[in-house]
């Protein structure tokens, strides 16, 4: 374990508390009302650990002492070290009646705070009070926190299937199926609806594949909320701060203004879905000038049948629903939409994809591929004599795919609540045989 500050991990907790500060936040949570991170964030005077604990409240959140959280993780060893984002290392651990009377065994991840990486305090208290106080099936579960000294760690359900990132882009995991990728699609919509219409609405801002985590069945969870922010109060239609997020999946308005809305929110939602109908990141400067930002190149070809299949990830071999795909498409494109109020709401979205999970046109049987995969010899020599001039529909065989793989890594995820592969790789997507390829 690496790091300047872990010699001095075992140092005690301290820090003044103010009384009045202390009332004033026991008194707003008594009331059952979510509080805001602003609220709390913009208090007078600094937030000691005893203020945070009173200001909780009633969130169920265990505060660990850094001491317990040595013990889970094996002193942070290097065999649980799980990766690092921009917040810092994560490590798995596993908690039980050990380490707290009654608490229920579970495997975990816990993240420090790399005092010396680009996040700070202020993301770790946006995590442990947007977490602490919000609860649905798809969001990660933040189960305890410490703040010791300098340090801050957080503890999270441990996702045992990683982030969506890894499954789309790196080369050592199985593609995903079409009807595991709406799945994601439709609970990762379900998660933002429910930020977006909670009593007091949360904007999400880091909406993005390596922040969608999978449990064991592949229920997508959100994670990383450091840069979640509160919505707009009042008569105000906008949230104004400064401009933060990942090149790719930000709106485009956001980036212009500094304006913030839950639209911000359905823009970069919109992104996720396309690079789950294409198997392509949001931006890959490995690939040809026209290519290499994602909503710029499939965008046009979304409301065209046609064009819409050249760009579907041919690592699904056409084995999903047409009519489910169309529609899918027709709901990104309406979430790319460059003028925010023509965007859907999250709500709607999750009404038009959920019933696409029921859609079984076009899936072929595995009797039927069987008999293809007889066929496919003849037509790949035919393929190969044609070569790669795009005069095809865009469609490859799996044998022609694997070869123009590439072992380039990709970005890396900014939160690892999971164990990587000891080597990372990252997939070229769809169409990686088709040279220069046009949509318009």
């Amino acid at each position: 374990m690496s790091g300047k500050s872990w010699k001095s991990l075992l140092r005690g907790c301290c820090g003044s508390s103010s009384n009045d500060q202390q009332g004033k936040l026991a008194s707003k949570q008594r009331s059952l009302q979510r509080l805001s991170f602003s609220e709390i964030s913009h208090s007078p005077g600094p937030l000691s650990p005893s203020d945070l604990t009173v200001s909780l409240a009633g969130s169920n959140l265990y505060v660990f002492s850094l001491a317990e959280l040595q013990m889970v993780t094996g002193g942070f060893s290097n065999s649980n070290f799980l990766g690092e984002g921009g917040f810092g290392p994560v490590y798995k651990g596993f908690i039980d009646e050990k380490v707290r009377p009654g608490m229920e065994a579970q495997t975990v991840a816990v993240k420090l705070l790399d005092l010396d990486g680009v996040q700070g305090h202020r993301e770790w208290l946006a995590e442990v009070i947007f977490l602490g106080q919000l609860s649905n099936p798809h969001l990660v579960k933040l189960i305890g926190y410490c703040y010791e000294n300098e340090h801050r760690l957080l503890v999270y359900e441990y996702m045992a299937k990683g982030s969506l990132e890894n499954h789309l882009f790196k080369r050592h995991f199985t593609s995903l199926p079409w009807l595991t990728r709406l799945k994601i699609a439709v609970g990762a919509a379900k998660g933002l609806a429910f930020l977006h219409e909670t009593e007091k609405p949360v904007i999400y801002r880091d909406f993005k594949a390596s922040n969608i985590l999978l449990d064991s069945d592949f229920t997508p969870k959100l994670s990383d909320f450091g840069l979640a922010k509160d919505g707009p109060e009042g008569d105000n239609t906008h949230v104004s701060t400064r401009v933060m997020g990942t090149e790719g999946y930000a709106a485009p308005e956001y980036i212009m203004t500094g304006h913030l809305t839950t639209k911000s929110d359905v823009y970069s939602y919109g992104v996720v879905l396309l690079e789950l109908l294409t198997g392509r990141r949001s931006v890959d400067k490995t690939r040809p000038s026209r290519e290499q930002n994602l909503v710029e190149w499939a965008r046009p070809c979304l409301n065209d049948t046609r064009k819409l299949m050249r760009i579907m990830d041919t690592s699904l071999d056409q084995q999903y629903s047409h009519k489910a795909v169309q529609k899918a498409a027709t709901v990104a494109y309406q979430c790319l939409n460059h003028t925010p109020k023509s965007r859907p709401q999250m709500s709607t979205i999750v009404e038009i994809l959920e019933p696409l999970l029921d859609f079984d046109d076009g899936m072929i049987g595995t009797f039927v591929f069987s008999v293809e995969t007889e066929v496919v010899g003849e037509e790949e020599e035919e393929e190969e004599k044609k070569g790669c001039n795009g005069s095809g529909n865009g469609n490859y065989h799996k044998g022609q795919r694997h070869k123009m793989r590439s072992s380039k890594c990709g970005r890396h995820s900014d939160v690892l609540l999971y164990r990587n592969s000891a080597t990372n790789y990252s997939r070229k997507g769809t169409g990686a045989m088709v040279v220069n390829m046009e949509c318009e």
